[in-house]
């Protein structure tokens, strides 16, 4: 009863209490409007005929106009007006002049190094994926980075609390769940202690993301103890195209010297404190050296651009340029999302580019397939070629119409080729690339729309790094777990199929 009393007083009941609420409004008026003004019911259809003629015209992808073309044609009129208010990705113009002036600011800082060019020299392949990179979201190149994976969050969080103990300056967080518990709260005591001691620290999550997890008000009692905090884009009960803009960013840097990035958010679950879907198994990177700028950048930029307060100077704080740290690879920590802060669908073509380049073997988790048709021909046409594709997903899903929607993809791969695994022991949350050797990343950018088109995300791309050994021995422990799926398994029949089929044409709205 407790649970039910807590679940009813929420703000996530009550956000989608509000919602649903404003979309019975909209019904009701559109009803009335409907059956007994006729001008308004002409212009009504006119305006469907236009917004028809807008989405068709639009420039995106097929799988992304499918699901809208037959909501407008099953909910004439009223489904204009939905897909109006939510289709789109765009901000309101002061929240993009804003951002526009943050990425403009940020520009400055990060101007290509002499790194790219020793890189075309060395590897032409590399040098391509390297320059792709930069050429859409800015992050420079960078050499002098030593990185060290983490294939568990355990490991992680141990590694975290203790660099977060070693802050003299500053520290910048970004995350898209927090949750107080065994991960989280030995991180914000420690976070408390060193603000008492002078260090900056600043803590930014996604509203959304920690709508379920953190009280109304939680950045003001933040801010009280001193911590700079800030939401990113703030929700509100109400019906909003913001909802897709999602910051499903993970980051931390400290001092400008050591920074995390990885799949890991800050809850229990995240290491294994209890058990949510079987053994949670999800990773992590750090990064010491000239890289970490990267990720500076990107916590500012964000910060800047969600932040109605004064900017944050960004010479402050990339002027403490990180001592330089031996390891032969390259680095690009790089962040995607709508403009203008990143252009074009960067990080599923860092995908594609990666996939593209791959020549022995391509390994690749992910807790989500649910990809459109360009990037499961990509995977297809890789394995065709004679490359060795494996994929493992989880065996225990945290959404069943989700599981299924991943499960359906599973045949057509199958039959070109790929082999497909699932992690046994649960949930397998980690996103992680790995490419014949040389290239990986490893970040928060899953296989599906929402990452690939609407949300704010990052990675660590990597160049014969020393940890790409690591992460390659990683996956092939873990395939060890994990169960081979056969293609009497993958074949998919009755409601299961039928559900699946339903949810994959609708698939780039969920």
């Amino acid at each position: 009863m407790k649970k039910i009393i807590q679940f009813f007083g929420s703000r996530f009941f009550l956000g989608a209490f509000c919602i649903l609420l404003e979309f019975a409004q909209l019904i009701a008026v559109f009803v009335l409007l409907y059956e007994f003004v006729l001008p308004i019911t002409i212009m009504a259809w006119i305006f469907h005929f236009v917004m028809l003629i807008y989405l068709i015209n639009r420039d995106e992808i097929p799988e992304m106009k499918m699901p809208w073309l037959i909501i407008l044609f099953l909910l004439p009129v009223l489904g204009a007006f939905v897909f109006m208010l939510l289709s789109s990705n765009s901000t309101s113009k002061k929240d993009y002049l804003r951002a526009e002036k943050a990425a403009k600011d940020m520009e400055r800082y990060g101007d290509q190094t002499e790194v790219i060019d020793s890189l075309k020299e060395r590897d032409p392949d590399a040098w391509l994926q390297a320059n792709y990179i930069y050429a859409q979201t800015k992050m420079p190149c960078q050499a002098n980075t030593k990185t060290t994976y983490y294939p568990i969050g355990e490991e992680f969080h141990t590694s975290l609390l203790e660099e977060l103990k070693k802050a003299e300056k500053f520290i910048f967080m970004e995350y898209f769940i927090i949750q107080g518990g065994k991960m989280w709260d030995p991180i914000l005591e420690i976070l408390r202690e060193k603000k008492a001691r002078g260090v900056e620290v600043y803590l930014m999550y996604d509203d959304l993301g920690c709508l379920a997890t953190l009280p109304w008000h939680y950045y003001k009692l933040l801010n009280e103890e001193g911590i700079h905090c800030e939401i990113a884009n703030k929700f509100s009960p109400v019906l909003s195209r913001i909802h897709n803009n999602r910051d499903h960013r993970k980051i931390t840097v400290i001092d400008g010297k050591v920074g995390f990035t990885g799949g890991i958010n800050l809850a229990d679950e995240y290491i294994n404190a209890f058990e949510k879907h079987g053994h949670w198994k999800d990773t992590a990177v750090k990064l010491e050296g000239d890289a970490v700028q990267n990720l500076t950048m990107l916590f500012l930029l964000n910060w800047n651009a969600q932040s109605k307060k004064q900017p944050i100077d960004y010479a402050k704080y990339m002027s403490v340029w990180p001592q330089s740290e031996e390891d032969n690879g390259m680095v690009i920590p790089f962040g995607t999302g709508a403009e203008p802060i990143c252009r074009d669908s960067a990080g599923k073509n860092i995908y594609l580019n990666m996939i593209h380049a791959a020549k022995r073997y391509l390994y690749i988790t992910t807790p989500y397939l649910i990809c459109d048709r360009e990037m499961l021909s990509a995977l297809c046409l890789a394995a065709q070629k004679g490359v060795d594709v494996r994929i493992i997903t989880p065996h225990i899903p945290d959404k069943k119409a989700v599981f299924w929607m991943t499960r359906s993809n599973y045949l057509v791969l199958m039959r070109a080729g790929v082999r497909m695994f699932e992690y046994t022991p649960g949930f397998i949350h980690a996103k992680n690339f790995v490419c014949d050797d040389k290239f990986a990343v490893c970040g928060t950018l899953n296989l599906d729309y929402r990452s690939l088109v609407h949300h704010y995300e990052c990675g660590a791309w990597m160049y014969e790094t020393d940890c790409i050994a690591d992460m390659k021995a990683d996956f092939l422990r873990t395939e060890e777990l994990s169960g081979e799926i056969d293609k009497n398994k993958a074949v998919m029949r009755g409601w299961q199929y039928l559900i699946a089929g339903i949810m994959k044409v609708f698939s780039p709205l969920l």
